[in-house]
Order: C-alpha cells, then structure tokens, then sequence
C-alpha cells in the first residue's frame, strides 16, 4: 500500500515539473500558433501553424522591420479623431489584471487575453507618414515586395477613417501593419505598439507541410 502511495507521489512530483517546464519554455522561449486572422492574407492564411519564438520578449530586444510578430491587442481597436494624439501615438491598454493568480492567468496561460498579429514596419524614432497609397519612412517610400500587387494602403478600413498617419513612432515602440491592408486593424488604427506588449515573432510555419518554412 506504501509502495503505491509512493508512486503515485512520484508521478504527480514528475507530472507538475513537467507542466513548470512546459510553461517556462512557452513563456520564455517559444510556442506554436495558430493563425486565427486574415489581416496577414495573402502571406498567412487562417488555419495555418506557426511557431513563435519568444526569446526576443525574454531579453528585451527590439524586433527588426519586416519581420512579423504577435502582441497582446489594444483595448480601444480604433481610436477615434477626438481621441487621437499624434504627440503620443502609443495603443491604449487598459486591461491590468490585479492579483498574482489574476496575472498569471493573464499572461502566462493567457486566457482571456487576445492577440494580433502583424508585420513590423516602423522603428523608434523614424517618421511615418502614410500618403499615395503606400508608406513613407523619414521621406522614403517603403518598398513592400510581400503587399498583394495593386494593393494600396490608405488610411481607410471599411467604414472607419483612421488617424494615425504622419507622425513619429516613441521610444521602445514600434508601427505594426498588417498585409492585409483593406481588413487589417493595425498601426493606423490603435497606434503604436510599445515593447513589452509583444508576445513572439514568427519563426517559422509547420503547418501545412506544403509550406513549412520561413515567412517572408
């Protein structure tokens, strides 16, 4: 009777050190993904597998124009012409679970938290400015070879203008567009997303296995 009582010690001992670890690599150094939206259409499709590395958020680093990465979503998706500040174009988040189970749950095991994901096209301190139909960096027009031939990007998605056009992105921030432009909710929309709100970038795709592999 001992011994069994013994073993099944042991295996719920082995059993929680092997979710704490499960949860240490997903937290700190990366997971998969599924794609759940067509703001990335047609460089990613819904349904599709990803996985995120996430190493990037563990140290702090700055992820580099035109890779794609994933970020807690704002809680004002788009912010209105009375609301916007072009002084400080920064999303708005007000979601700030009290409480370490709260927060825990919140950003370790994510329930309840949504995600966008989205592609990195303005850095610190560079100058956006949208006009023409495509985006314009410190006066240079932004070459975009992954953009969908003919697709313009304005500062229109669906019946909604949008504001954040012409300004320059803060510190430890960066202006995130979708490939998708027509459907994306994006950069124009809610700002600018600061550092510590992103999540992963994009490593690579396992899924379909037809395209497995990097994502340009």
């Amino acid at each position: 009777m001992k011994s069994n009582i013994r073993e099944i010690i042991e295996w719920l001992i082995c059993i929680i050190i092997a979710v704490v670890l499960a949860l240490i690599v997903r937290y700190y150094i990366g997971t998969p993904t599924i794609v759940q939206q067509t703001s990335m259409w047609p460089t990613l499709e819904d349904g599709e597998r990803l996985w995120l590395n996430r190493w990037g958020r563990t140290t702090k680093k700055m992820p580099e124009r035109g890779e794609i990465i994933t970020f807690e979503a704002p809680t004002t998706n788009i912010v209105t012409k009375e609301d916007v500040d072009l002084n400080n174009p920064i999303a708005k988040y007000e979601n700030n679970p009290e409480g370490v189970f709260a927060k825990f749950k919140y950003y370790v095991l994510e329930s309840g938290k949504r995600s966008y994901i989205k592609r990195v096209i303005g850095l610190p301190g560079e100058h956006i400015e949208i006009k023409d139909g495509s985006v314009y960096i410190n006066g240079e027009k932004l070459v975009e070879d992954y953009l969908q031939d003919g697709l313009v990007t304005d500062m229109k998605i669906g019946n909604n203008e949008l504001y954040f056009t012409d300004f320059t992105v803060p510190e430890n921030c960066v202006f995130v567009l979708g490939d998708n432009r027509t459907g994306s909710t994006d950069s124009r929309a809610f700002g600018c997303v600061p550092l510590e709100k992103i999540e992963g970038t994009v490593a690579f795709r396992f899924w379909p296995l037809s395209k497995f592999g990097g994502v340009d």
